[in-house]
């Protein structure tokens, strides 16, 4: 089977924004206690960071961080989690029907986005608070001093602010599931309030309002429209959530999946432009996919979302991940990409245990789960100019399933091509960086790509991730029983890349420029 794609140096999607290789960490399950934070362990700091999670963290290279959540966050009083950890209360956190300690919160979240090296994104709670516990925060945690709030956290130990500059407002505030669930009417009001409060208190925040938390929840695109009747004036992202699933079992299909976040983006900025046309507004809103992962065998079922007994940090959303799970989730990175124009943000969620890149045991190692290695490449190589891609290849029918919502389960797709790619051209540092899935099971992908307006040097890397058995997952007894090898057939000459993907494969093929 061949395929062919064809690049431009001067015909480009936009650039990448940093804030798009970010991640999640949530009070849900292990993610924090046990996860990230686990005083006591061989590894932990003197602050009970583990060093082994931090190292694996660095690698994985994300670039945000959002906090607290989530679910999570619907129900969460900041005030819980700051100041002397044995005064702070134990809480039932009925998101995750576990009981929240509080021995984490805001300023150790901080501390650790410092380790780490990330920005740190915080979200208020927009379920059972609002307007005015939204802005005392944004004073505890970014106003220099002399008053109630800074003074507060100078006490508690933090003298200089925080400056963060990211903030969401509300997290899946249109999902039943959630603790003071709204109407697109109720949330917009309360988005309104608070986002100018917050921003009264600190003129540059950068505020998120939240969009539909599935493509196909039964609000879509009306809940958008709305929300943003309200709040368009006073913030400058609308977030996505999307989730990819096998459920029914269809790996074809669970493959084709990622061209429906293409899809949702696509849709989400033509509601956010038009009402911005209705307001004859020069001003564009940026999307935020605030949350994104591969997630379903955890997913529906009650026994594996919850614990009886109201447990402290619960074995819960532990997805172990597969090798053909890793294939679908580099399609999601290529969709991210190939939309760097509009989609300045982005969050893996999670980043630890809870359906996430590493997994750990409790005062045990840590390793990488198989979908580590997509989201570490695209982050550490597809910073920079993404240009578009015109791809010629193969196409097979598909359809696609999704239990969530009330609308129809299964989604028709059109005929979507056996090769997704992305490529980016970094032209600070001189490389040209191709990202590759071939979608196909059962066949080689003989791969041409012509390079217009660019001399190429020379090779620099190639990958591929891929195993004959898709099943195939990493553990603490095999913890690289899934990673990447060379991509051994790539051939360069007079601008032209030739390669051979194997069936079933993500690959990266990275070059250095002479013309950047």
């Amino acid at each position: 089977m061949k395929a062919q794609v064809t690049i431009d140096r001067d015909v480009a999607i936009g650039d990448t924004h940093d804030r798009l290789f970010g991640a999640f960490v949530e009070h849900l399950g292990r993610c924090v206690y046990g996860g990230i934070f686990e005083p006591g362990h061989p590894e932990a700091d003197e602050k009970g960071f583990r060093r082994d999670v931090l190292a694996l963290v660095k690698e994985l290279a994300p670039t945000i961080m959002r906090y607290p959540g989530g679910n999570f966050v619907s129900g969460y009083n900041w005030e819980d989690g700051v100041g002397p950890v044995e005064q702070r209360p134990r809480r039932l956190d009925l998101a995750w029907m576990s009981t929240e300690p509080n021995t984490f919160g805001t300023n150790e979240f901080i501390d650790w986005c410092r380790a780490a090296d990330v920005e740190p994104m915080l979200a208020v709670n927009l379920g059972t608070r609002g307007a005015d516990a939204a802005r005392n925060l944004v004073e505890y945690c970014n106003h220099p001093g002399g008053t109630a709030w800074s003074d507060l956290r100078r006490s508690h130990g933090w003298e200089k602010p925080h400056d963060i500059k990211f903030w969401c407002l509300g997290n899946e505030v249109d999902g039943p599931w959630q603790m003071e669930h709204k109407t697109a009417r109720e949330y917009g009001r309360v988005a309104t309030e608070s986002a100018k409060m917050m921003k009264w208190v600190d003129p540059s925040l950068e505020l998120a309002a939240c969009g539909s938390s599935a493509r196909n929840m039964p609000t879509f695109g009306a809940w958008e429209r709305e929300v943003l009747e309200h709040c368009f004036e006073h913030v400058e992202f609308i977030s996505l959530h999307t989730y990819l699933n096998n459920y029914a079992d269809d790996m074809p299909s669970f493959l084709a999946s990622a061209d429906l976040m293409d899809s949702f983006i696509e849709e989400v900025v033509s509601i956010a432009d038009a009402v911005a046309a209705e307001r004859r507004s020069s001003k564009r809103l940026m999307l935020s996919f605030d949350e994104w992962n591969v997630w379903y065998r955890t997913r529906g079922k009650k026994e594996g979302r919850t614990v009886p007994g109201w447990p402290v940090a619960p074995k819960i959303l532990e997805e172990i991940y597969t090798m053909g799970d890793a294939l679908a989730f580099g399609g999601a990175c290529i969709s991210l990409l190939n939309h760097a124009d509009r989609v300045k943000a982005a969050c893996l969620a999670q980043l630890v245990n809870a359906i996430a890149p590493i997994m750990t045991e409790t005062g045990g190692p840590a390793w990488r789960q198989t979908i580590f290695y997509p989201f570490a490449q695209m982050s550490n190589l597809g910073r920079g100019r993404v240009l578009r891609s015109r791809v010629e290849s193969p196409t097979y029918a598909t359809s696609y399933y999704d239990p969530r919502g009330t609308q129809e389960h299964r989604f028709s797709m059109p005929e979507v091509p056996y090769l997704k790619c992305a490529a980016v051209h970094d032209r600070d540092e001189g490389f040209l960086t191709l990202f590759l899935l071939n979608r196909s099971l059962d066949d080689v992908l003989d791969l041409r790509v012509d390079t217009r307006g660019m001399e190429l040097l020379g090779l620099d890397r190639a990958e591929q991730l891929c195993d004959s058995d898709l099943a195939a997952v990493n553990s603490r007894e095999q913890p690289e029983r899934i990673k990447p090898s060379i991509l051994e057939q790539v051939r360069i000459a007079d601008g032209q890349i030739s390669a051979v993907l194997q069936p079933g494969s993500w690959n990266i093929i990275r070059m250095k420029m002479l013309a950047a």
